[in-house]
């Protein structure tokens, strides 16, 4: 062996720890603006510390997790070069489950895979992250940005993020408080949010054969521009409801459709209608549908069709409600309605016609 040789080093193997550092230090800065007063320590320890000695003013105080990632609408930032508005998404799928059960989201984690380190893309990344969390009212503690070269081309990457809420044991939304005579409202989404992308991109590119700079008259915008929307963070205004008015229980619209995530808070004998006439979907909804000739009920399992969260009030509550989430800027409406399963029903169907 030549005496030359250079022997074999992490860098060489496609590991860049300086990078990493770099990246770290890029993004201190965002997530400090996300910090609650129960986060104690700065970034860069080995875990994220919280004082759970502010659950003490809960009588039984439920902790509640959930953890999600942002799917293959990660390949459109990468495509696109924008990096920052993935961070809203991936806040929005973890948060949004964690105020379903009526939890106020406290932290959040994630994680960032690439396969080349870039330090200025990982801080956008994580901007965004910290961007969406401050929306949402939680804190980032903390997270891992791992390298893989050789599994992960240069410029591929992925994010997941993992939180933590709690709620008070006798404030727990679900199906139990639900009942005949309730109303379903929905609240509307920012477009796509980040489901069914893999059935947007098979559209968009195998079969209509766009680009993402396409210019579509019905957006306004580019393709991309559209495509990239991000999600609606709905925590804050949802546990705005619960503080004013009375609310059964939360559904938020994510993979398999509006009927499909509803059905799974309504309890075994009632069944939930919404009526498609209450709204109309956004132009994306109609130009996948038609540029791909998806059939209607395939739209609706997988995308959420212009609702991405659903609040299930008593009637006498439904007004407040709607009052509530307009004073706060959201886009909201009495869409159906909670009766008795009949023979033929399930969980929750949707029935009439959008309107145009």
């Amino acid at each position: 062996m030549s005496e030359t040789t250079t022997g074999a080093s992490y860098a060489a193997a496609g590991v860049d720890i300086e990078a990493g550092d770099r990246a770290v230090e890029l993004m201190k800065e965002w997530v400090k603006k996300t910090r609650r007063p129960e986060v104690l320590g700065g970034i860069g320890g080995f875990a994220g510390l919280f004082d759970a000695s502010a659950l003490k003013r809960y009588e039984r105080p439920l902790l509640a997790s959930a953890t999600d990632g942002v799917g293959t609408k990660v390949d459109l930032a990468r495509k696109m070069g924008v990096y920052d508005t993935i961070g809203h998404d991936l806040v929005g799928m973890v948060v949004d489950d964690l105020v379903v059960c009526g939890a106020e989201p406290l932290f959040m984690t994630d994680y960032i895979c690439v396969g080349k380190v870039h330090p200025e893309r990982v801080a956008a990344i994580v901007k965004g992250i910290a961007e969406g969390c401050v929306l949402a009212g939680c804190a980032l503690v903390g997270g891992e940005t791992a390298e893989h070269p050789g599994l992960l081309g240069e410029d591929d990457f992925d994010v997941a993020g993992a939180g933590t809420g709690v709620v008070e044991a006798d404030r727990l939304l679900g199906a139990d408080r639900i009942r005949t005579g309730d109303v379903v409202i929905a609240m509307a989404s920012s477009g796509l949010h980040s489901n069914g992308y893999s059935l947007v991109r098979h559209v968009v590119f195998d079969r209509a054969g766009w680009s993402l700079d396409r210019q579509v008259e019905e957006f306004g915008r580019t393709l991309g521009e559209e495509l990239l929307e991000p999600t609606k963070i709905y925590s804050l205004d949802c546990l705005a409801l619960t503080r004013t008015t009375e609310v059964h229980a939360f559904s938020h619209v994510t993979g398999g459709g509006l009927a499909a995530n509803l059905a799974r808070v309504i309890p075994d004998g009632l069944h939930a209608t919404v009526d498609r006439s209450t709204w109309t979907p956004g132009a994306v909804f109609d130009l996948i549908g038609t540029a791909g000739r998806v059939e209607r009920l395939e739209l609706e399992k997988t995308l959420n069709m212009g609702v991405g969260m659903i609040a299930v009030v008593p009637a006498e509550s439904a007004d407040a409600a709607l009052i509530t989430l307009a004073d706060r800027g959201v886009d909201a409406w009495a869409a159906g309605e909670i009766t008795e399963r009949g023979e033929h029903t399930t969980g929750a169907a949707l029935t009439g016609d959008y309107r145009s």
